[in-house]
């Protein structure tokens, strides 16, 4: 079930893209070459580029992509990597409920403001955020609950052997 919603999440990264790169090079050329353009495309492209970083951010956690430094953890004693472990972990936590609490806010607040062009709800810019922060949280603390019941799909980060690497929630 995980691997098909990722399959499925990817798959739509991959139309987003697509429609970005078709909106985005059908409006430089008919720039240059005719001295007009897509006047929607702009809104739409950069509305489909945070909805894409947004997901992207999704799969990157999930997949363990993200960029992290091991260099200090590593050397630790396997208690001390759990110790760092949980303590980041919460802390993820807390950061992902505040982007959840901010993303809310904002979309709030966009729920009476339009885009010029097209007039849609500059709400879709910010509730990009809410689906995401709460996929994360999700992905964060399944992971911290694995570490604090040392089960040995746990990633920690630092240990040498990454045999959860990739594996499914």
């Amino acid at each position: 079930m995980v691997r098909r919603l990722e399959r499925v999440t990817e798959w739509v990264m991959g139309v987003m893209l697509a429609a970005m790169m078709v909106l985005v090079f059908s409006n430089v050329v008919l720039r240059y070459a005719f001295g007009t353009g897509i006047v929607w495309g702009e809104e739409i492209s950069r509305l489909l580029f945070v909805w894409l970083v947004f997901l992207g951010a999704i799969l990157a956690l999930k997949n363990h992509q993200h960029l992290g430094l091991e260099l200090l953890v590593a050397r630790l004693s396997p208690q001390g990597r759990k110790l760092c472990a949980i303590l980041s972990h919460s802390l993820m936590l807390y950061a992902l409920y505040l982007f959840f609490m901010g993303s809310y806010v904002q979309t709030v607040i966009g729920l009476d403001i339009y885009s010029t062009v097209l007039r849609f709800s500059t709400a879709l810019y910010a509730a990009a955020g809410l689906f995401p922060a709460l996929v994360m949280a999700v992905i964060v603390l399944l992971n911290l609950v694995r570490i604090l019941m040392s089960h040995p799909a746990a990633m920690i980060p630092g240990t040498p052997d990454h045999a959860a690497f990739g594996s499914d929630l």
